[in-house]
């Protein structure tokens, strides 16, 4: 420690963490251990909170496999509290960030809207925390972090695929609409977040099956997105594109300017000309109900704002947007001379979590991915200055940058402020930044 501190970064350098019990160091558990039942249980828990397997396939859902496997690797993560799954180890900003949204979020009930609506919201949302935490703690190596990256990955791919199989489409109905759990314009930002982890493990791995695997995973992908016909999701590709080729410095130019090629080429090749002519209207934002109508993005996010103003500290209370667009909007008052009154989602993360949590929630919400940015591009710096440079650590560090940029794109036109998404991603995050700040240590004790 001492030697660390005359360090010339040592400003921003990691603290030296001792060693675990049995005297093996932090980040010294094998970067070759095997799956274990933690993990597998981990894995399904994504499978069907990301994947949505249950939906996919209902005969599954008779063995309750999301329950069980949540409460499963609940219990195991309590019971192994040793080594690198110690719960002290995931102590970061990010981690803050998230248990103060939960904290917050649940001070929201009581004055809630509607309370009986925001507990229930706020059980689940507990639930969705308690996951984060069990994702991020159950890691024990940067190996294990991949695992897991590579399952929300392949999970995403295999709902994508199914749902090109089942949905047919035709030129009066050129896009996806109401699928398994996700809509269109959901599934366009769950399959941007994803994309990057394809393109992970497509230009960074030497095992050949996997390359392939991943390779044909982005087509699917790639197919995917363009029968979304979600302008979002394209904005938010594009978002993922620019950073893969401008702030992916852990990869050479060249490959990631071939990675990007191939997945461009195949977005052009099945993307019709119905979808082209609806990204055109993201240049023609003065003629689209987005802007015209009382039920578009822009006037519902105007009445958000207004949400926030009139309930600065603790908003309408977590997940009452919608019950404050029924009874608090302006054109609540349409109900009293008999006219539809919609009860319109925000269509907007971040207006939502303002409107809902207040100003406290909406700096909290920021904070996860300000912090989360920050956390990734510190074990992106140094780990490339380690005897020897991890460069997949560092790649992966990157690789789960682009999926949170891709995320907090496509968040901006929807509504998924609670959902399992965002906080999976942030897992990955807080466990790799676990693992490396171990791996960093360990390395500067090997050079002392």
């Amino acid at each position: 420690m001492a030697e660390a501190a005359h360090s010339p970064d040592h400003v921003d350098a990691w603290p030296t963490w001792p060693s675990a019990p049995g005297g093996f160091a932090l980040g010294a558990p094998a970067r070759l251990a095997r799956w274990d039942l933690l993990l597998v249980c981990v894995s399904i828990h994504i499978a069907n909170y990301i994947g949505r397997v249950p939906q996919l396939f209902p005969a599954l859902d008779l063995l309750k496999p999301a329950p069980v496997a949540k409460v499963v690797a609940i219990g195991l993560y309590l019971l192994h509290q040793s080594g690198q799954r110690r719960l002290g180890l995931l102590r970061s900003p990010t981690t803050t960030c998230v248990l103060g949204l939960l904290l917050w979020s649940g001070v929201s009930v009581p004055g809630a809207l509607y309370p009986g609506l925001a507990f229930r919201a706020w059980i689940d949302f507990a639930w969705t925390i308690a996951m984060f935490l069990v994702i991020a703690g159950c890691v024990r190596s940067v190996r294990d972090v991949e695992r897991l990256v590579l399952v929300y990955f392949g999970v995403t791919v295999l709902y994508v695929a199914v749902v090109l199989s089942r949905f047919q489409l035709s030129p009066d109905n050129w896009r996806l609409g109401d699928l398994y759990y996700y809509d269109a314009n959901d599934l366009a930002t769950l399959i941007v977040s994803a994309m990057p982890c394809g393109l992970y493990f497509v230009l960074g791995q030497r095992r050949p099956l996997v390359r392939l695997c991943a390779a044909l995973g982005l087509v699917v992908l790639a197919v995917g997105l363009t029968r979304s016909g979600s302008r979002g999701g394209f904005l938010a590709f594009l978002a993922v594109v620019g950073f893969i080729l401008l702030g992916f410095t852990t990869l050479r130019a060249r490959s990631r300017v071939v990675g990007l090629v191939v997945v461009l080429t195949v977005v052009l090749a099945t993307a019709s000309d119905r979808y082209w002519a609806q990204m055109q209207t993201i240049f023609n934002a003065h003629q689209d109900y987005n802007v015209t109508s009382d039920q578009g993005r822009l006037k519902v996010w105007e009445r958000g704002l207004g949400y926030l103003a009139d309930r600065p500290v603790l908003g309408v209370g977590i997940s009452n947007f919608q019950t404050a667009e029924g009874t608090l909007s302006p054109l609540a008052r349409r109900g009293e001379r008999g006219l539809a009154v919609y009860w319109t989602a925000p269509h907007n993360t971040f207006i939502q979590t303002g409107a809902e949590l207040g100003v406290p929630g909406l700096l909290l919400f920021i904070g996860l991915f300000a912090t989360a940015f920050v956390s990734l591009r510190r074990v992106a710096r140094h780990t490339r200055s380690m005897s020897p440079p991890a460069g997949d650590v560092s790649r992966l560090a990157q690789t789960l940058m682009a999926a949170l940029l891709g995320f907090a794109v496509g968040a901006f036109f929807l509504s998924l402020a609670y959902t399992d998404i965002v906080y999976t991603l942030a897992a990955f995050v807080v466990g790799l930044q676990k693992v490396a700040r171990a791996d960093h240590a360990r390395s500067q004790q090997v050079q002392a």
